[in-house]
């Protein structure tokens, strides 16, 4: 089972704050939060930070200050210690920070908020030739919200490859909207990318669209964790004995 943690912007002090802050951080992870000129992108990274901790935690029983994360060349961080096998990934954007963890399978999130017709425009431009002919195929409003789902999918597959933004969107595609289930076709992966992963693409009560890529042959089950309601908040932290 995937978890898929949800933590709202305006819950994120309270979350923040009740997990200790920045103390349980790294001093890796410090040295980069202060490199951050904005004061919104540090809080964000902070909750995210504390928020892959927290569920990490949930799921194993390690204590949340016991948690660092070694990156690999591409700066992918992976838990540490990590005999407990899990493997996560965080995102986050205005007004929302997500943090998906697996039983071991690699993955990537991606979320954000609506796209104007003129971002989309602009977006669309990078992607794949059929994936661009689907879009102008489309009324404009549903171009905009297919051009967000495309953004979303190729940033939680490349998050879930290890390799971030290492590569072009229009190297690799995705099944258009209409097909049964969303697969990729990446000439670089074996297969083309298709058995070897899974994805869902989620919508938020806020507004936001998320899209969750694991590596696996099947679907698997997906599970939420909406940290909206402060009262949800706390009966999480303390499963995990903040």
């Amino acid at each position: 089972m995937t978890e898929v943690w949800l933590l709202p912007e305006p819950a994120a002090a309270a979350f923040v704050e009740r997990m200790g802050g920045e103390q349980l951080l790294g001093e890796d992870e410090r040295a980069r939060m202060a490199r951050m000129l904005m004061p919104r992108r540090r809080r964000q990274f902070l909750a995210g930070r504390l928020l892959c901790r927290h569920a990490l935690s949930v799921r194993t029983g390690h204590p949340p200050d016991g948690w660092r994360f070694p990156v690999n060349e591409f700066g992918r961080p992976e838990p540490e210690p990590g005999w407990y096998g899990v493997r996560f990934n965080v995102s986050h954007t205005d007004g929302l920070i997500v943090c998906a963890v697996t039983d071991g399978a690699a993955c990537g999130v991606d979320v954000e908020g609506p796209l104007a017709e003129e971002s989309a425009a602009h977006v669309a431009r990078f992607y794949s030739p059929a994936e661009r002919a689907e879009l102008a195929a489309l009324p404009p409003a549903e171009r905009a919200e297919r051009t967000r789902e495309l953004w979303v999918l190729k940033e939680a597959y490349l998050k879930g490859l290890g390799i971030g933004g290492r590569r072009d969107f229009d190297g690799f595609a995705f099944t258009p909207r209409s097909a049964a289930r969303i697969t990729v076709h990446d000439p670089q992966q074996p297969y083309g990318g298709g058995p070897g992963w899974w994805f869902e693409l989620l919508r938020t009560a806020s507004g936001h669209t998320l899209a969750l890529a694991v590596e696996g042959d099947r679907a698997g089950a997906v599970h939420l964790v909406d940290l909206t309601d402060p009262t949800s908040l706390n009966e999480q932290i303390a499963v995990s004995g903040v």
